[in-house]
């Protein structure tokens, strides 16, 4: 569902700074979205960057370094801290508003471009090259190294890394169960319909988020859309049964009517009761785990 309408609940607009006044569509605003997601659907939210402290940094990471984007209430220290892990679109406006929205909620948030030794993602038009020429080569390994350090910036730029969280979309989702597994210092994560299951093309994908459900060490909220063609139910079911096998807290909330992106306003696919939805579920987990 697609629509220009955003709702009134006031605990959405607390906990994204969104209002009637954010919907930008066009012109310059449309000008920060990746290449390959144009045109902007009418849909599209900005957060409102007052209050703000938001800017984008560089950090020292293997061959060479890697630009990100943080964004943190203004004056504030020691917040909790949010990785913030890209589509396979980059780090392009949506991205960085969804750091802007956990920052009025009052975490640091930092979106690293995982990418960028490759190209940049956000100036390739045609999604089958994007795949083929960048997003197909990002090892795995060097990905969660690129998180550690990330975490460790966000550390040294006055976030609280003890309270580390993880939230990721698409490519990104599949990004966060595996993060989980991997570092010991998360505390939980969020997985914004990444992929569950596929086969594995060492060395750049070793394990799917299915294969290490019983190392998980950090509880991970999924969040998956019903309507998924490149994530069927079925996926979701072999998830839920690993996670309960393994006795995990994880878990996993499937939208029925919503499809793969139903967050994404920018995107047609974005459906706007489980995007709310889903939001509030997020931040309860964040809020429950982040102490």
């Amino acid at each position: 569902m697609t629509t220009d309408r955003l709702p009134e609940d006031r605990n959405w607009v607390a906990t994204t700074g969104l209002s009637r006044r954010g919907v930008l569509v066009g012109g310059t605003f449309a000008a920060g979205f990746a290449a390959a997601v144009q045109p902007v659907a009418a849909s599209t939210l900005k957060t409102d960057p007052k209050g703000l402290d938001e800017r984008m940094v560089s950090i020292s990471v293997q061959q060479g370094t890697m630009p990100a984007y943080r964004v943190k209430p203004a004056g504030s220290t020691r917040a909790p801290v949010i990785l913030v892990v890209h589509e396979i679109f980059g780090v392009h406006e949506w991205i960085k508003d969804i750091c802007r929205r956990f920052a009025q909620a009052g975490y640091y948030a930092i979106a690293p471009d995982l990418y960028a030794r490759w190209g940049d993602a956000t100036k390739e038009a045609d999604i089958q090259k994007l795949i083929g020429n960048i997003v197909s080569k990002v090892p795995d390994a060097i990905v969660m190294d690129d998180l550690d350090r990330a975490a460790a910036f966000a550390a040294a730029d006055g976030g609280d890394s003890s309270k580390l969280g993880i939230t990721g979309f698409c490519w990104g989702g599949r990004i966060t169960w595996l993060y989980a597994a991997y570092s010991p210092r998360v505390d939980a994560g969020v997985a914004w319909y990444g992929r569950l299951t596929g086969e594995n093309k060492p060395p750049i994908t070793t394990s799917q988020p299915v294969e290490v459900a019983a190392r998980l060490k950090a509880p991970v909220l999924g969040l998956y859309g019903g309507k998924d063609k490149g994530i069927p139910v079925a996926d979701v079911e072999a998830m839920q049964a690993a996670l309960k096998t393994a006795k995990s807290p994880s878990k996993i909330i499937l939208y029925p009517e919503a499809d793969h992106g139903f967050l994404a306003d920018y995107r047609p696919s974005y459906n706007e009761a489980a995007a709310k939805a889903a939001w509030g579920e997020a931040h309860g987990w964040f809020k429950a785990n982040l102490k």
